[in-house]
Parts: C-alpha cells; sequence; structure tokens
C-alpha cells in the first residue's frame, strides 16, 4: 500500500486565518484542505472511480433525504467547523432539518457550523489511515451520529454509530442494503455504490 500523501503545514492557523487562506487560494487549485489542530492538512484531488462512488452515494442519499424532506445532503466541497476548532470536509454528508435550522450560515460562502447526522469518507489510499483515525475521532468527539466508510476496493459500507461520544458500534455492509440507524426507512443497495 503506498503510504499517505497528505501534507501539514508547519504554521498554525485560526479558524478566520485558515477562511481567509482558503479564499486566496488560485481557482487552478484542486486539492482539498481542512484545519486540524490549527494545521492545514492538504489531500490531493481524488481519481475518476472516488468521484464517481461519492456522485452515486450523494445521489442515492439525497433522493431519500429529499422524498421524506428530512434534511439536506452535502458534497465533499462543504466546510464543516466543528466544536473543537477543526474545519473538516467530508466526501459526503446529511444534516438534519432541525440541525440546520438550529444554526443557519447567514453567507453562502461560509462553512457550516450545524453538527451533520451522517458523514461519509470514500476510501483512497491517500486518506484511508486518516480516515480510520484521526478524524474518525474529531467526528466522534462531535456528536456526528453516524460515520459512513465507503471502501469501493472492498465494495462495502462501514457504518459507526455514536454510543457515548465515541463510535463503538461497527456494521459493514458487502450485500444487501446499508442501515442506518439515523435514517431507519433508507434502503440504499450497496451494489449500486459501484456499479461498473
Amino acid at each position: 500500500m503506498p503510504a499517505e500523501t497528505i501534507f501539514r503545514s508547519d504554521s498554525k492557523f485560526s479558524q478566520r486565518t485558515f477562511r481567509r487562506w482558503v479564499e486566496s487560494r488560485p481557482t487552478s487549485d484542486v486539492n482539498r484542505y481542512e484545519l486540524i489542530a490549527g494545521r492545514i492538512v492538504m489531500t490531493p484531488a481524488a481519481g475518476w472511480w472516488h468521484g464517481s462512488i461519492e456522485g452515486r452515494l450523494l445521489r442515492l442519499l439525497g433522493q431519500h433525504v429529499t422524498r421524506h424532506r428530512l434534511g439536506t445532503v452535502f458534497g465533499s466541497s462543504t466546510g464543516y467547523v466543528l466544536p473543537s476548532g477543526d474545519v473538516l470536509e467530508p466526501d459526503g454528508s446529511f444534516v438534519s432539518s432541525e440541525r440546520f435550522a438550529a444554526c443557519p450560515p447567514s453567507r453562502p460562502e461560509e462553512f457550516l457550523r450545524a453538527i451533520p447526522s451522517i458523514v461519509a469518507e470514500i476510501y483512497s489510499p491517500a486518506t484511508g489511515t486518516r480516515d480510520r483515525t484521526e478524524k474518525k475521532a474529531l467526528y466522534g468527539a462531535a456528536g456526528i451520529d453516524e460515520y459512513w466508510i465507503v471502501d469501493g476496493r472492498h465494495r462495502s459500507v462501514t457504518v459507526f454509530s455514536l454510543e457515548q461520544g465515541t463510535y463503538g458500534r461497527e456494521r459493514t455492509s458487502i450485500a444487501g442494503n446499508v442501515r442506518s440507524l439515523v435514517l431507519p426507512k433508507l434502503r440504499l443497495p450497496v451494489v449500486k455504490l459501484f456499479a461498473d
């Protein structure tokens, strides 16, 4: 397995200086940036397979959420300001209507402060270890009810459920539907995420 290809800044940033720095990036910069423990973490752009899985996940999850008027599904360019001060960009997320209404953004270009009910990361060699350790711990501490890891290599979805501030319960689906405690009526066939 190749080494992780993320990079961290040596300098420390506040949320405000991080936001200004992100806004100053040239439009040709395709990398993703997050703020973790005051340091900027850069992740290179993902490949087409990652993007196609993300597109399917957002479409299928979005159809369910829209049909039942549950909230909003967001893509990978949405930054979340967590209570810890970190700013993360999951590959996909769902924010319930109640959580969004409790903390609405004031401007369209602003990071969201609403805590998602579900976040999803799509496995890639560049971020796999960090997604399963550092980001998983931050999502749990923030109170995100479910954390999904969607793995195209193994054509599986692992759902971690929050229990007393940490992700205790883990369910991996390889066949059948993704099972969600947050969205109990969701019928999302795992095979549809990885259709060729």
